[in-house]
């Protein structure tokens, strides 16, 4: 992966620069599906987490859980969560306008006051096309798009997951899995608004063994 390429996956529709990873570790909860799909969706976070080398806990000492799966059917179920517009800022608005595009899946990201992420709150409108995907799939996108803050164009032509042929299932592109893992050096900035920074990723890249 080239300097320009690892730019572009923080350069944001704006053409502003903006990286940001966890500050703290990261505590999950999910709503809205069985047990077995919990099982799948803990399995992805903790699998990401760890290629990170980033941290997990049981809880958040502000929020409890601090990144937080909905699972539903219809946008209009959002505004029935008890204190969900308390951690969303003008939740029926934003609700209105998902609507509005049709949209089957929102991610939302809160930021302390270095600029790191605090939280994560990912809803997913189980509509035809969600429900056609293999849950472990669905996961590790979701977890993989959440454990950075990603630039707003990053993968809309493109997965950053590849297909196995031979068995069907996914796997993590080994070029995002060393992005991710660099990222969280931790020589590297939490939080970066310079484009210069693409270069000293590329730079440990180079330096890191691959995966």
């Amino acid at each position: 992966m080239q300097p320009d390429e690892i730019e572009a996956y923080f350069t944001r529709s704006d053409d502003t620069y903006l990286f940001a990873r966890w500050g703290r570790p990261i505590a999950p909860i999910v709503f809205g599906v069985d047990d077995a799909t919990l099982s799948v969706v803990k399995g992805a976070v903790e699998a990401v987490v760890r290629l990170a080398g980033h941290e997990m806990a049981e809880a958040d000492p502000e929020l409890g859980a601090n990144l937080m799966f909905f699972f539903f059917r219809d946008w209009d179920e959002l505004p029935q969560v008890p204190d969900l517009d308390r951690l969303i800022p003008d939740l029926g608005p934003l609700v209105a306008r998902l609507k509005a595009a049709d949209a089957n899946q929102y991610r939302s990201f809160r930021f302390d006051d270095a600029g790191a992420i605090q939280a994560s709150f990912v809803f997913l409108r189980m509509d035809q096309s969600l429900s056609d995907i293999p849950a472990e799939t669905l996961a590790l996108n979701q977890m993989v798009q959440t454990i950075l803050l990603w630039s707003d164009q990053a993968f809309l032509d493109h997965s950053p997951l590849a297909n196995l042929p031979e068995s069907g299932g996914v796997i993590l592109k080994p070029e995002i899995g060393d992005l991710i893992r660099v990222s969280y050096d931790p020589i590297l900035p939490v939080v970066a608004q310079d484009a210069s920074h693409a270069l000293r990723i590329y730079a440990r890249m180079q330096a890191a063994p691959q995966t």
